[in-house]
């Protein structure tokens, strides 16, 4: 999905929040701490959702991916391993723990 089909998505899930609020609220009454916390997380959450969507029509298309790199299956020469560690034994001239 492109980046407006998500947030055209992610909208109309917080609709569907407000409309669940809106009855719960006819339910409980909007005076009580709850409610009024959720309500005003509601609202910071449109706001963030009307941010992102600003943004999101700012900003350039999604960056290119780079091309992929072939990796060659042939093994690699030894003579460049020939001065590291065995990984996870230690050194050479030395035991292990």
């Amino acid at each position: 999905m492109s980046v407006h089909d998500e947030l055209t998505s992610v909208q109309r899930s917080l609709d569907e929040v407000f409309r669940s609020l809106g009855r719960l609220e006819k339910q409980l009454g909007t005076g009580g701490l709850e409610m009024r916390r959720v309500r005003a997380d509601a609202n910071h959450l449109r706001e963030s959702v009307a941010l992102l969507r600003d943004a999101a029509a700012a900003s350039p298309a999604a960056p290119k991916r780079p091309d992929l790199v072939t990796i060659s299956d042939t093994p690699y020469d030894s003579a460049l391993w020939s001065d590291s560690d065995d990984e996870g034994l230690g050194a050479r001239d030395r035991r292990a723990p």
